[in-house]
């Protein structure tokens, strides 16, 4: 399957470059995604208050 795909890319004019920046970029952005759950929480109310009413 591996030998299919290779020749596939070199028909389709994939170099050995673009696919070594693809995976970088996969390995990059594959991490962990971020933690969402602070969204939850309207942004006024996460933020400080910087005005006091004495």
């Amino acid at each position: 399957m591996e030998r299919i795909q290779k020749l596939f890319e070199l028909l389709a004019g994939i170099s050995a470059e673009e696919d070594a920046r693809l995976a970088r970029a996969k390995a990059i952005f594959a991490e962990a995604p971020w933690d969402a759950t602070a969204l939850h929480i309207p942004a006024c109310w996460r933020r400080k208050q910087r005005v006091c009413m004495h």
